[in-house]
C-alpha cells in the first residue's frame, strides 16, 4: 500500500506559478514511478506529467510541455510538480499516482486526495 498527500495548491491569475507536493509513505517510493494527473469540472481525469524511478525519464501532456517540470527527491518521500505559465484551462483538481506501467499515462495506482488549481484570466 502507498499513501499520498497532495499540496501546494490555489488561486492564481494567468501566466503565474504554482508548486504541487505529493509525500508518499507506505510502499518503498524509490521503487515507483510517479505521476501527476488532473480532472477539470464536467471532464475526464487526463494525465499531465510521469517521472520514472530514478527520475532519469520523464514524460508530459502535450498541453503542459515546456510549462510543467515534474521531479522527485526520493529522499524526501516526495514528487513535485512545478507549474509555470498557467492558463485558466489547467484549472482543475491535481492529483498524484503511482504509475504502475511506464508509457500506460491512463493507469494510475494509489490516489491522493487531490489539490485545487485555478487560474483566473
Amino acid at each position: 500500500q502507498v499513501q499520498l498527500v497532495e499540496s501546494g495548491g490555489g488561486s492564481v491569475q494567468a501566466g503565474g506559478s504554482l508548486r504541487l507536493s505529493c509525500a508518499a509513505s507506505g510502499r518503498a517510493f524509490s521503487s515507483q514511478a510517479m505521476g501527476w494527473f488532473r480532472q477539470a469540472p464536467g471532464k475526464a481525469r487526463e494525465f499531465v506529467a510521469g517521472i520514472s524511478r530514478s527520475a532519469a525519464n520523464t514524460a508530459y501532456a502535450n498541453s503542459v510541455k515546456g510549462r510543467f517540470t515534474i521531479s522527485r527527491d526520493n529522499a524526501k518521500n516526495t514528487v513535485y510538480l512545478q507549474m509555470n505559465s498557467l492558463k485558466p484551462e489547467d484549472t482543475a483538481v491535481y492529483y498524484c499516482a503511482v504509475l504502475p506501467i511506464w508509457g500506460l499515462w491512463d493507469r494510475g495506482d494509489y490516489w491522493g486526495q487531490g489539490t485545487q488549481v485555478t487560474v483566473s484570466s
